[in-house]
């Protein structure tokens, strides 16, 4: 195995992650400025109020980016495992 086999794999892996976290990571960042915006106009400082929206909101992205998620990840990992006899030379 070359440094440039390990170096592409690292790559893929963090590609990966990055691909499949992030619909979870900008929704959470999207309601949490939305939240903080209407806390700053309302002048609310209730900590309930910014974590109740974020959990029911990524309960539904869960829902619905979860089959998506899910066929990124195997597809990963199914090309790695198929790849490894090509990884061993």
């Amino acid at each position: 195995m070359t440094p440039e086999m390990v170096t592409e794999l690292g790559r893929q892996a963090l590609e990966t992650t990055l691909l499949v976290s992030s619909p979870i990571l900008g929704l959470s960042l999207f309601i949490g400025l939305a939240i903080s915006a209407l806390q700053a106009m309302t002048q609310l400082n209730e900590a309930t109020l910014t974590f109740v929206p974020k959990v029911l909101a990524l309960f539904g992205a869960l829902l619905v980016f979860l089959p998506w998620m899910l066929n990124v990840m195997t597809t990963y990992m199914s090309n790695l495992l198929m790849n490894i006899p090509n990884y061993v030379h």
